[in-house]
């Protein structure tokens, strides 16, 4: 059995600002190895144990590479007033070519993620992406970028995808985040990409409000409470757990568009992470497909479900 809960709203404490900042940029040098710790404490005792594993190894690899890359290169500062007059996100997925700090964080991550322990299914997709050359890796890229991932290569633009966290991550903290404005409901102002889930944060300034984590960039945006980040609704809005769970971890599912992203309670446990703890609550997941509401939330960790 679930449960289902009416929207409600934590009350912001006295002496907090009550205007939350639009934007928290991310910081590649905490970013991964946080995760991968997170990954490995969700282990522990988990079902599904074997593949937190992995994924904390994989963002331990993330997190490592990162010594001495070369610089990332920003759009011009034009490109980037432009983006902003017109409301578009300054990195330009679309626009994404191969250049050299990217090229050598993917074979950094390629080199180091052939040591860890991984499935037999996951050891051969890389081995195909190792084997890869410049322009299919070009491709995968771009194929991840623009969520056109063909059914029977999820596997290997796992690979790909986990580079492009680190790049697009390192590309977004050198943003200025007072320049960046709103894109569009669920779409992330740095980079255009989806959310992974949100959260309810509980950082000086901003306790109690929400977040929304961009599934590339890690960029946070703020995004008003009890409102789909599908669609935009207001109405029919719940929130779900599996029974038994601590109220940290839940779905904020719609009825107007029956799907639904999750919404972590940080506020109350610090350690959560949105991807880590997005694919530990798979559980949950398998409930609301039981019920029709499909998954709006993206993880690159979980391309294809």
């Amino acid at each position: 059995m679930d449960k289902v809960d009416t929207p409600g709203r934590a009350p912001v404490p006295i002496g907090e600002i009550a205007e939350p900042p639009f934007v928290r940029l991310p910081d590649p040098s905490t970013l991964f190895q946080l995760r991968a710790e997170r990954f490995r404490d969700l282990a522990v005792g988990n079902e599904l144990a074997p593949f937190l594993y992995f994924l904390a190894d994989l963002s331990s690899c993330q997190h490592r590479l990162q010594d001495d890359l070369p610089d990332v290169d920003l759009p011009t500062s034009e490109d980037r007033e432009r983006a902003r007059a017109y409301g578009m996100p300054p990195l330009d997925r679309n626009r994404f070519t191969v250049d050299a700090a990217f090229d050598v964080t993917l074979g950094r991550l390629l080199q180091a993620v052939s040591l860890i322990e991984m499935p037999d299914t996951a050891r051969t997709a890389l081995a195909r992406v190792t084997g890869a050359d410049s322009e299919a890796r070009i491709a995968m890229a771009r194929a991840v970028l623009a969520n056109e991932i063909p059914v029977e290569e999820f596997a290997e633009h796992v690979f790909v995808a986990a580079a492009l966290q680190v790049h697009f991550a390192r590309l977004a903290s050198k943003l200025n985040a007072k320049k960046l404005v709103p894109v569009g409901d669920g779409v992330c102002p740095s980079c255009g990409g989806a959310p992974v889930a949100s959260m309810v944060v509980g950082w000086r300034g901003a306790h109690g409000a929400r977040y929304c984590m961009c599934s590339l960039c890690a960029t946070q945006w703020h995004y008003v409470r009890i409102k789909c980040t599908l669609c935009s609704s207001t109405k029919g809005i719940a929130y779900r757990e599996i029974e038994g769970g601590d109220g940290t971890v839940l779905a904020e599912t719609c009825e107007s568009c029956r799907g639904y992203v999750k919404i972590l309670h940080q506020h109350k446990k610090p350690e959560l992470d949105p991807m880590a703890d997005d694919v530990a609550s798979l559980g949950l997941d398998l409930l609301l497909r039981e019920d029709d509401y499909w998954r709006g939330g993206l993880n690159l960790f979980l391309l294809g479900y």
